[in-house]
C-alpha cells in the first residue's frame, strides 16, 4: 500500500535524537529554545512558541487573544476539526465560512458577504481562523483588509503550509495576522513526531502563549506579583496547560527544519509530474494562485463525476483496493455529529459540500520516488473510469 503521506527520517535526525538521550535533559533543556529561534528566523516572525501539537498551538493562540464565553470564532468549513474546536475549548462559539471552488481555501467573497451581514446583526467574530489547505496560503492581504474594517483578530492555521510563501514572503511571518500556527505531525512537511508552533510579532502575545503552554507558571521576576521567597521561587499567574514539547521532539524538528527547502522542492517536482500525467483524466487538478507558493502538503484531485460512471465512494474504494492509501481532506466540520447537535445542518456551505462529494487526496510525500509515483499514476488511470 502506498500511503498518502509519510515522514522521512534521516540518519542525522536519529543522531540528533540520540544525542538528546545521552544529554542531561530530556525536557526543558536548550534544544527547544533553539528550535523556537530557528523557526522564527525561517518564517520571518519575531517570536515562536513551540508546543506538543498544532491543536495546542491553536488553543493557546485563542486564549492569548482573549477568546472566551460570549465570543464567536469563524473558520473554514473544510479543515480538520481542531481549527474549530480550539474556540470551543475557550467557551466561545464557532461558525463557518464557505470555500473558494478553485483553491479550496476560505472564499473572500463568502467571507465579505458574511461579515457584512454579521455587522448589521452585531454578530461579528472576535477571531477569524483562515486555513491554508494543502499548503497554499489563503489571500491574507484581503483578509487583513477585512479585519481592519470589521475589527477581528486573525490566527493563520498554517498547519499544512510551513515552507510555503505568500507574495514572495514566507508563510508564518504574521505580516497579515496576529498569530500563525504550524504542525509537525508525521505527515506534514517536517515532523517532530507530534508537535506544533505558534508564531507572532507581538511580544505580549508570545509571552502569554508561553505561559499558557507551561501551566501559567513563571520564574521571571518582572511577571511575579510577590517578592521571591528564594532562588527556588516561581508563581502561577494564570491558568495554563502542560503543552510542552520534549527535547527529543525538538531535536528531531530542528534537524528536519534544516532540510525543509529540499523537502518542498521535491514535493513540487512530484506535483508537476502529477499535473503532466493526470491532465488527460476526468479530474480537476490543484490550482495554484499567482500570489502563492505552496508547500504541497497535499495533492488533492476532484472527480468530474458527470464524466465517469463510478461514484465518488466507488472510486475511493477501488483506489484502496488497487494499493493506494488515499484519504479525504476534509469532511466539512459541521457535518460531524458533534456540530450537528449544535444546530448546523448539511448544505450550510454549498461549495464545501460540492468539494466533499468529489475530493480525494492522493499520495504526496518526500519519499515518493519516480517508480512509486509511476505506480500511483497507473493505478489512478486504471480505476478512475
Amino acid at each position: 500500500m502506498i500511503p498518502y503521506g509519510k515522514q522521512d527520517i534521516s540518519s542525522e535526525d536519529i543522531k540528533a535524537v540520540v544525542d538528546v538521550l545521552h544529554s542531561d535533559f530530556l525536557t526543558q533543556g536548550t534544544v527547544l529554545p533553539a528550535f523556537e529561534q530557528a523557526l522564527a528566523e525561517y518564517s520571518g516572525s519575531q517570536y515562536s512558541v513551540v508546543v506538543n501539537s498544532a491543536t495546542s498551538a491553536l488553543h493557546i493562540a485563542c486564549k492569548a487573544l482573549g477568546v472566551g464565553p460570549g465570543d464567536t470564532v469563524w473558520t473554514s468549513a473544510v479543515t480538520f476539526v481542531a481549527s474549530a474546536n480550539c474556540a470551543l475549548y475557550c467557551g466561545a462559539t464557532v461558525d463557518f465560512v464557505d470555500i473558494d471552488p478553485l483553491s479550496y481555501n476560505m472564499s473572500i467573497e463568502s467571507l465579505s458577504e458574511k461579515l457584512e451581514l454579521a455587522n448589521l446583526n452585531k454578530t461579528l467574530p472576535k477571531v477569524l481562523i483562515p486555513v491554508h489547505l494543502s499548503g497554499q496560503s489563503c489571500d491574507m492581504q484581503e483578509i487583513h483588509l477585512l479585519s481592519q474594517k470589521y475589527g477581528f483578530s486573525i490566527i493563520e492555521d498554517a498547519s499544512h503550509a510551513i515552507g510555503g510563501s505568500y507574495l514572495d514572503e514566507p508563510v508564518g511571518n504574521c505580516q497579515y495576522s496576529d498569530i500563525s500556527v504550524f504542525s509537525f505531525h508525521p505527515v506534514k512537511i517536517i515532523t517532530s513526531g507530534e508537535g506544533g508552533a505558534a508564531l507572532t510579532n507581538n511580544k505580549d502575545l508570545a509571552n502569554s502563549m508561553k505561559l499558557l503552554s507551561t501551566h501559567g507558571i513563571t520564574r521571571d521576576a518582572s511577571q511575579m506579583e510577590e517578592e521571591a521567597d528564594g532562588p527556588w521561587y516561581y508563581e502561577q499567574i494564570l491558568l495554563g496547560s502542560n503543552y510542552r514539547m520534549t527535547e527529543l521532539q525538538a531535536a528531531l524538528g530542528l534537524n528536519q527544519l534544516g532540510r525543509i527547502d529540499h523537502f518542498v522542492k521535491r514535493r513540487h517536482k512530484i506535483a508537476r509530474k502529477y499535473d503532466e500525467n493526470l491532465s488527460c483524466l476526468p479530474l480537476c487538478l490543484p490550482t495554484q494562485r499567482a500570489k502563492t507558493f505552496s508547500s504541497y502538503h497535499l495533492y488533492i484531485i476532484r472527480l468530474k463525476l458527470d464524466e465517469i460512471t463510478k461514484s465518488h465512494k466507488q472510486v475511493f474504494k477501488d483506489l484502496i483496493s488497487g494499493g493506494l492509501g488515499v484519504n479525504l481532506h476534509y469532511i466539512p466540520v459541521y457535518h460531524h455529529p458533534f456540530y450537528q447537535k449544535q444546530g448546523f445542518t448539511k448544505g450550510y456551505c454549498p461549495q464545501a459540500e460540492k468539494y466533499y462529494q468529489e475530493a480525494i487526496s492522493i499520495p504526496m510525500f518526500y519519499g515518493l520516488n519516480e517508480e512509486l509515483q509511476d505506480q500511483v499514476i497507473k493505478i489512478l488511470k486504471e480505476n478512475i473510469f
